[in-house]
């Protein structure tokens, strides 16, 4: 943490405030052609090198991240595990070049280091990789033009589409998800389509010891079509293949195919989001028929100070309504964003009706605050309740209740500077009739987390 800190000082005192930094999620969206006659500065000189005398369209960009995460999480799983309190430590570090040879050839490699310290019952699947390559593909623009354009992607890459449900890269967890394969990126005016093929990989916590599965385990399409002053169409088809998929109604292999759409607007005014998805395929023997729908409504008061905005969100997500039957309904939400119903939730989206208020402000043009309550229950009494993951955490042991619990949070975002940012948060969960009735003695959670990322 020491280290850390010096190294986010030391950056500070060299890095011009006149920079005008513009950090995005997937970091191989940033484009820094436009430094090429930019002020010389030592930011500028890593954010643009030069591989030509002219300063042509061949050259390199740096950057990287380091981030530091103190968690403290009481009664983890309700109390069922008879932890208590687990405080512990996580921080993840990356490196990035983009190299550009030419207007049409690209090179992207990243490298991440993630690493745990004192957990009680030891690091999470999502904690840590020690050393990895997060990614490292090739892109070639085989059209381009002022009307299209089609880039064919093939490489080690991340993948994050439309509001996180179902395809996310995962940034709340200290390790990013990333996939192998091969995407076609086309657009066209206001129109985008993304096609791909891409196998995922067996996490381990060494170096460069992540294995890679050998055949196609997530494909699809995903599209977007913008409509001015409307808002914004999406539609997509994803598939997965897994081995060994778990759920109340038992354990095996799964082929599963997605249908779904989103009509989603945010800005000043009227704000929503609404989203439906079907499911089939096979499991085991059986079939699969599941499906989900999202509303979330709100309001941005622009001309207010602060502009606060106030939400309504309603999900309804199936389960299996009758075990054994050779008929799964239990919705898999693939590989949904971790913090979807909240920063740590202990509810995933699956078999799950839920309604959550939340309310933001801008406290100053630097912080932000928000306040979320999020009332749970179980969609079918006959399927039980799963984590943000999607896998299985309480089976329904024939309990007749419905009611999960109610969760509580609050969070605070301080942009201290362009390159450092400071957020905090806390999840207190009531537990409800469900938990009640099938955990003996059980308890109800809290979640604290504070975390600094500073990027260049």
């Amino acid at each position: 943490m020491k280290k850390l800190i010096k190294i986010v000082l030391i950056v500070q005192i060299i890095l011009p405030i006149v920079v005008s930094a513009q950090f995005k999620l997937m970091r191989f969206d940033e484009n820094y052609a436009t430094y090429r006659d930019s002020a010389k500065t030592f930011y500028n000189s890593l954010k643009y090198i030069p591989l030509s005398e002219d300063k042509s369209s061949k050259y390199l960009s740096l950057g990287g991240e380091a981030r530091a995460e103190f968690v403290e999480f009481n009664n983890e799983d309700w109390g069922r595990l008879g932890i208590g309190s687990n405080p512990f430590f996580i921080q993840r570090y990356t490196v990035h070049g983009d190299l550009h040879l030419g207007s049409r050839v690209r090179v992207f490699g990243q490298l991440r280091s993630a690493w745990e310290y004192g957990r009680k019952n030891g690091p999470r699947p999502i904690d840590e990789d020690h050393l990895n390559v997060q990614n490292l593909f090739l892109d070639v623009d085989v059209v381009k033009n002022e009307k299209e354009k089609l880039t064919v992607r093939a490489g080690r890459q991340e993948l994050d589409y439309g509001s996180g449900r179902l395809i996310s890269v995962r940034e709340g967890p200290n390790l990013r998800l990333y996939f192998d394969g091969l995407k076609l990126m086309y657009q066209r005016g206001n129109f985008k389509s993304d096609a791909f093929m891409m196998m995922a990989s067996e996490i381990n916590t060494g170096a460069f010891d992540n294995k890679i599965s050998k055949s196609v385990s997530l494909w699809g399409s995903y599209n977007t079509l913008i409509l001015p002053e409307s808002g914004n169409l999406e539609w997509y088809y994803l598939g997965i293949h897994r081995k060994e998929s778990r759920f109340e109604d038992g354990i095996g292999d799964e082929t599963r195919h997605t249908l779904g759409g989103r009509f989603w607007k945010y800005g000043g005014g009227f704000i929503y989001n609404f989203e439906m998805a079907y499911q089939f395929g096979n499991f085991n023997k059986g079939t699969i028929s599941a499906w989900t729908a999202s509303a979330d409504i709100g309001y941005m008061f622009e001309n207010v100070k602060g502009k606060p905005t106030i939400n309504l969100r309603n999900d309804y997500i199936s389960g299996d309504k009758n075990k054994g039957d050779g008929k799964l309904e239990t919705f898999n939400p693939l590989y949904p964003k971790g913090g979807y119903f909240g920063f740590n939730p202990q509810i995933g989206p699956v078999n799950l009706i839920d309604i959550h208020p939340y309310a933001t402000i801008d406290l100053s043009n630097k912080i932000t605050v928000q306040a979320d309550v999020v009332f749970n229950w179980r969609y079918s009494l006959q399927d039980g309740v799963y984590r943000p993951s999607g896998s299985l955490n309480l089976t329904s042991m024939n309990s007749k209740k419905r009611y999960i619990g109610t969760a509580f949070l609050g969070s605070f975002n301080y942009k201290i500077n362009k390159f450092l940012t400071f957020n905090t948060g806390i999840q207190y969960f009531k537990t409800g009739a469900f938990v009640d009735d099938i955990i003996e003695n059980d308890k109800d959670g809290l979640f604290i987390n504070s975390r600094i990322v500073f990027k260049f």
